[in-house]
């Protein structure tokens, strides 16, 4: 019996004669590229939550904080009421009518804290946090944080550059066009140029002389295209297709976005700077209605009145600086967050159509 061996090694290279490796590296890397569009996504989002849910706590702190104002000042005016009574300048129906609205001032206290609280849950959930490990200054935060500077919102191509979404869909539709190529580069004959070499013999003689082998020089296959290689091409070109849908309707749904966002936040900006002036006029009135009554020269009901209205157009100011607020947050997210410190010109040019936030 005899005990024969083979031991070599082979090496051979590939031509791209037709792209077919050349449109798969395409593919691959438009596909790397839109993972990590989608994980731009995710980070964008997260921190849109975040801070959302942290307006929402200071938004719900600053309207305890006026409810809780709004309480004290209509109990000063129950309080005034009583004194009247007792030096018969007024009548127990006042004081009724101040402490019902007193008691109806108080029934909001209740409402805002639990807001305050279930943003505060909320935030610690985002941060993986308990909320007794949130920072003191969160849960103390009775003040809607401002921006100071314009929203960089630039022109539709900066948009389309910003969005990760759009990205990811554009990278898709990329590595699905770049499938057609590989497909089809399937349907021609693949040309390699390998060389081998090794020993090849009786166990014993290996590795001498005698045993040695090698080769040198190209190699032709071709595969008809009978295993489905037509129909992989079709396959491809209708997931191109597919892709190419779905990339212009990211791009409508990007521009939609961004045209409500931009016409909610101008419309709520509009409306917050016309109940600043109301309650400016209303804290006016109500002041000077209070000391006319005191004096004895205007009604109790008047007096009621102008500290209802008061109470009210303040309350509505909070509310209305806290949508501002969430609205700049949903601004942020349409227009793709993420953007980079410019340079001046950049910079400019990119703001060119600026939105102020409220001072």
């Amino acid at each position: 019996m005899v005990n024969e061996g083979d031991f070599g090694i082979n090496v051979s290279y590939e031509f791209d004669l037709f792209g077919k490796l050349r449109r798969g590296v395409e593919a691959a890397s438009a596909d790397s590229d839109a993972v990590a569009a989608a994980g731009d996504l995710a980070r964008i989002t997260v921190v849109a939550e975040v801070v959302r849910a942290y307006v929402e706590a200071c938004s719900s702190g600053e309207e305890l904080a006026i409810a809780q104002q709004s309480l004290a000042l209509q109990k000063e005016r129950v309080e005034l009421s009583r004194r009247l009574r007792d030096a018969g300048r007024g009548n127990q129906t006042e004081v009724t009518r101040g402490q019902t609205q007193v008691d109806t001032l108080a029934a909001d206290v209740p409402r805002y804290t639990a807001r305050r609280r279930i943003a505060q849950y909320q935030l610690a959930m985002l941060l993986a946090r308990t909320p007794s490990e949130l920072p003191p200054a969160v849960m103390t935060c009775n003040k809607v944080p401002q921006i100071k500077q314009p929203i960089p919102v630039g022109d539709g191509a900066a948009l389309l550059k910003r969005r990760p979404d759009v990205r990811e869909a554009e990278r898709q539709l990329a590595a699905s066009t770049a499938r057609i190529g590989v497909a089809t580069g399937l349907l021609y004959p693949t040309v390699s140029f390998g060389a081998s070499a090794g020993y090849t013999g009786v166990l014993e003689d290996i590795p001498t002389i005698p045993t040695a082998r090698w080769a040198f020089g190209p190699l032709i296959s071709w595969t008809f295209p009978t295993n489905g290689a037509r129909g992989r091409v079709r396959e491809a070109e209708a997931d191109s297709g597919a892709a190419l849908a779905r990339f212009d309707r990211v791009v409508l749904n990007a521009l939609r976005e961004t045209e409500s966002s931009l016409a909610t936040y101008a419309a709520d900006t509009n409306r917050f700077d016309s109940l600043r002036i109301a309650y400016k006029s209303a804290a006016e009135s109500a002041d000077e209605t209070h000391r006319l009554y005191a004096a004895g020269r205007e009604s109790f009901v008047s007096d009621l009145d102008a500290t209802r209205t008061l109470t009210s157009t303040s309350a509505q100011v909070a509310a209305a600086e806290g949508q501002v607020a969430l609205d700049q947050v949903n601004l942020f997210l349409a227009l793709g967050g993420g953007w980079e410190a410019e340079s001046a010109a950049d910079s400019k040019a990119a703001t060119s159509a600026p939105h102020q936030a409220a001072q």
